[in-house]
């Protein structure tokens, strides 16, 4: 019986598993009517690590019987085959096994070809709005492959990946963000799904983002990481992200873009050294044009030309050293923002953020099998559409010095 195939092997399970196999077994579990949705939520909300989760799952399955534990491992063979071997699985049942189930409750659907023209495997099969897995061959052959080009990845049951978004909806002199609670939700939804434990921190001042910026820095989980992702979510001009006191007239309550990079940089964060920090900015960087949609802009822009002036009389004479200095100390960013300098970026106060939404689609899409540049290229593509609003995420500051792959569910 599956049930005690599945039974004898809870332990090794608990040990073996990762955050995208947890998920991607709680969503299969959902569709096929094993977990209702507050047995799922259950799961994941009252379980504060990876292996606490995986005991509160296979319990629950098992406690549902055959079926339940025949789709599970199913599961596993199909989009962790690594963990199926580990695990000793197959996904056929046993001889003398009784089933009360056809073959279409437990087997997947054929797989489709793959995304664009990428080589290799077929593209994962998941549901809409799911982040596609990818397959463990992928990841061992990738990784052999390009070895000297990518940024390698630590074991699931090892790495403590954290990501931190920092979201400003109500401030004293600004307009209420109206659909920030969606863009919110929808990160933390995807970071999570990528392995990474997701602390939000909102309404804060510019001081107070500082200040939890160097708490997160701080924190020990990052040395058994291989990755960070910073989110920022608010109000903004062209040289940083305004604080919930922010005024044009009076209090210049902005985080400077600059005070980011600086806090993780190599001279203040070692843990993170030579490890990949995307910092993703959902913000205007310049004026409120006053369109139909809600535009995450304060109401004067900042005077781009002299801020350029100030950041290029700080450079000294000795360029050179200057250049060969920085690259020692800032390496391994990446930061993608919403739209380009002096520019708009429009939010729907019923779907949340153009820019965020179709940032979670292209990840939920492309992350499988593209690194993490082409996924951002995917995004600025979505917004050559004409039936999108006039953005244009742009990439900038990168420093990396090889592809990062996140290689969801491995």
């Amino acid at each position: 019986m599956a049930d005690k195939d599945l039974k004898g092997k809870r332990k090794q399970f608990i040990n073996s598993v990762g955050m995208g196999t947890v998920n991607g077994l709680l969503d299969e579990l959902f569709e096929k009517n094993v977990l209702n949705q507050e047995e799922m939520e259950r799961v994941k909300c009252e379980n504060a690590t990876v292996m606490d989760k995986a005991r509160a799952l296979i319990d629950s399955v098992l406690r549902k019987g055959p079926r339940a534990c025949q789709i599970f491992i199913c599961h596993i063979c199909e989009e962790d085959t690594h963990l199926a071997e580990t695990l000793g699985l197959s996904s056929s049942p046993q001889s003398g096994n009784s089933q009360n189930t056809t073959d279409s409750e437990v087997a997947f659907p054929p797989l489709p070809a793959s995304v664009n023209n990428m080589p290799g495997p077929a593209e994962p099969e998941e549901s809409v709005d799911a982040l596609k897995l990818c397959p463990r061959e992928n990841f061992v052959k990738l990784c052999k492959q390009r070895a000297e080009e990518i940024y390698p990845i630590k074991e699931r049951k090892d790495r403590t990946r954290l990501a931190l978004i920092i979201c400003n909806t109500t401030f004293d002199h600004l307009s209420l963000r109206k659909g920030a609670d969606l863009d919110v939700a929808g990160m933390r939804r995807l970071l999570t799904d990528l392995g990474y434990s997701v602390h939000i921190k909102e309404e804060l001042t510019a001081k107070d983002m500082e200040s939890e910026l160097r708490a997160f820095a701080a924190r020990p989980e990052h040395k058994s990481s291989d990755s960070t992702f910073l989110v920022f979510m608010s109000h903004g001009i062209l040289s940083g992200i305004c604080g919930t006191k922010y005024s044009a007239e009076g209090d210049p309550d902005v985080l400077a873009y600059d005070t980011i990079f600086q806090i993780f940089n190599n001279r203040n964060c070692l843990s993170l050294k030579d490890k990949p920090k995307v910092i993703i900015v959902q913000a205007c960087r310049g004026e409120n044009l006053g369109e139909l949609l809600i535009s995450d802009s304060p109401a004067a822009p900042m005077d781009s030309t002299s801020q350029m002036g100030s950041s290029l009389s700080q450079v000294g004479d000795n360029l050179e050293d200057d250049a060969i200095y920085k690259v020692h100390v800032e390496k391994d960013f990446i930061a993608f923002c919403s739209s380009t300098p002096h520019h708009v970026s429009w939010r729907d106060v019923n779907k949340g953020s153009l820019f965020i939404t179709q940032l979670i689609t292209c990840f939920q899409k492309y992350s499988w099998c593209f690194h993490l540049e082409e996924v951002f290229r995917k995004v600025q593509q979505s917004f050559e559409k004409p039936n999108v609003r006039a953005q244009m995420p742009t990439i900038e500051r990168l420093s990396m010095t090889r592809y990062f792959y996140l290689f969801p569910g491995n």
